[in-house]
């Protein structure tokens, strides 16, 4: 009799391992880079001749909202490169800068470039702080008239003037009539009410930085160097090189841009780029604007 062999109860299958969930790793936003809008504010300021404009409030205002309230600005920066011009014009752009940063509570830095003269300087005075290079045009505190005097040419033409006016004073500083006394020194008096206002202007920027020279506002001008003695400006450096120090080498200067109405955007004769045609320059104009601005730069001998 042989042993039957005994049936092997089958094994049991080996449970599956649970698999352990797996931990979510937190996603952590990187911090962006510091933001700072750069505007550029350039030309002479105002009217460059009767029918041309050069830089107004109305043609940076646009651009100056856009960078004080761009979402994460740390600061602003203004690029300014002007010989002057209207100081009308040039209150109305300090003001609103000053009023822009006090609202979104930014720091406002300004870089000169070849020349922050005259309204030029008053408008780089909306700054906290004011850069130069070395021989950026600094200063020119005054207030200045200029003009022609058509009398002898006239008599020469054989040209008889005629002007009726109602008010004695309404064709003062005719440019067609010899100057009378009287007439130059109700300008002079205007022109110290401004030069007054202009000092006062600056002092309030500039303050306790300010040195004791006599030259100070008296329309004089310096560069970089000197203009940093006198305390008309913080410091010597460029806009990138100013901002990496203050805000990291991974600061991103954003250029914030003014835009042209589509009426000068390609002049020329002819049909240009886009949808609409372009008009005929008008050749005597623009010499015109070209004359009156060159002049306000040939004072700083650019």
């Amino acid at each position: 009799m042989t042993d039957t062999p005994e049936k092997e109860e089958p094994k049991e299958a080996p449970k599956p391992k649970k698999k352990k969930p797996r931990r979510r790793k937190l996603l952590f936003w990187k911090k962006a880079p510091p933001l700072v809008p750069v505007v550029r504010l350039s030309g002479a300021i105002g009217a460059v001749s009767p029918v041309r404009q050069g830089m107004t409030l109305g043609s940076v205002a646009e651009a100056l909202e856009t960078a004080f309230t761009m979402k994460g600005a740390r600061a602003v920066a203004l690029l300014v490169n002007s010989p002057g011009g209207s100081p009308v014009q040039s209150a109305f752009i300090y003001k609103r800068i000053r009023a822009l940063a006090k609202e979104n509570h930014v720091k406002v830095y300004v870089f000169a470039e070849d020349v922050a003269a005259s309204g030029g300087y008053m408008i780089a005075c909306a700054g906290d702080e004011i850069y130069a290079d070395e021989s950026s045009v600094i200063g020119s505190i005054g207030v200045v008239s200029a003009g022609f005097g058509f009398t002898g040419l006239i008599e020469k033409l054989g040209v008889e003037r005629r002007v009726h006016t109602a008010g004695e004073s309404k064709a003062m500083l005719d440019p067609f009539k010899p100057e009378e006394p009287e007439e130059v020194a109700r300008l002079e008096a205007i022109q110290r009410d401004v030069h007054e206002h202009f000092k006062a202007l600056v002092r309030e920027s500039r303050g306790k930085k300010l040195a004791e020279d006599a030259d100070l506002f008296t329309g004089a001008f310096w560069a970089g160097e000197k203009a940093k003695d006198l305390g008309l400006i913080d410091g010597l450096g460029d806009l990138r090189a100013v901002m990496r120090h203050k805000f990291g080498t991974k600061v991103q200067l954003k250029a914030v841009g003014q835009a042209r109405p589509w009426w000068r955007r390609g002049q020329g004769i002819g049909v240009g780029k886009g949808a609409f045609p372009q008009f005929p320059v008008n050749w005597a104009d623009d010499l015109l604007a070209a004359a009156e601005a060159r002049s306000l730069w040939s004072r700083f001998g650019l």
